[in-house]
């Protein structure tokens, strides 16, 4: 490779084409130019797949290709597995919420579907609600809560996931009820939680700002209920016997 094809690569911003044209296959000029450049476009979609999978910063490589569907899942009748995964609810701006007990597959499914949305070529965040709230205190302190708020202009789906785990303050309860507000009707969300929503009252202090919280978030939601005891529990146990 010559450092003359490399700099023209570059200059024309062809960033395989200098690795990969002693590879392409030749049997005329028109068949070597339409294959070298298809393989280009590949290996950018590729690249560009994973940089959305790394910007979303998941937890775990989980995905829908390892995921165990069982009949303890229960979906609201607008929705069933097949148009669940299609993701045609992030096109339509809507929100699905996850709730069962911990341990039964709600945030494996929620990364599994975060993960094909980066794959279908869409920003995704994914975020311990719990750590979204301590970015949004530190960001408040900080005067910096606009920037912040900033980050998810060109996002199309956000994860919160444990909602519920952990009680909030008076001031993170705000501060998350104005974001989840900003995105209502603008954005996709999927929201894993332990707790049915009249129980959320345990998390969001202000009775009055929950209830407004869970009336935006469902009204243009599916929400699956997750019955049974927990996965790991139950793993665990038949490792011990």
């Amino acid at each position: 490779m010559s450092d003359s094809i490399r700099l023209m690569c570059k200059s024309l911003r062809l960033a395989y084409v200098s690795e990969i044209y002693e590879t392409i296959p030749f049997d005329s000029p028109t068949q070597y130019l339409q294959a070298l450049f298809k393989e280009e476009f590949r290996l950018r979609d590729q690249a560009k797949v994973q940089r959305l999978i790394k910007n979303a910063k998941f937890l775990d490589s989980k995905s829908l290709s390892n995921y165990e569907w069982n009949e303890r899942i229960r979906f609201p009748a607008q929705i069933d597995k097949d148009s669940l995964m299609s993701l045609d609810f992030i096109k339509q701006k809507q929100n699905v919420v996850l709730i069962g007990s911990p341990g039964t597959g709600k945030s494996h499914l929620a990364t599994g579907l975060g993960r094909k949305a980066c794959e279908m070529r869409y920003e995704v965040r994914f975020y311990r609600v719990s750590h979204l709230i301590e970015q949004l205190e530190q960001a408040f302190k900080q005067d910096k809560l606009a920037s912040f708020r900033k980050r998810f202009e060109k996002v199309d789906l956000i994860i919160l996931d444990e909602m519920g785990y952990l009680p909030f303050s008076k001031e993170g309860s705000e501060l998350l009820f104005q974001l989840i507000a900003e995105w209502y009707e603008q954005k996709s969300l999927i929201i894993t939680s332990n707790l049915e929503f009249s129980q959320w009252n345990r998390i969001f202090i202000d009775s009055r700002l929950t209830a407004a919280l869970v009336d935006r978030l469902i009204h243009h939601a599916h929400v699956l209920t997750f019955n049974g005891g927990s996965y790991r529990l139950l793993n665990a146990l038949s490792k011990a016997r």
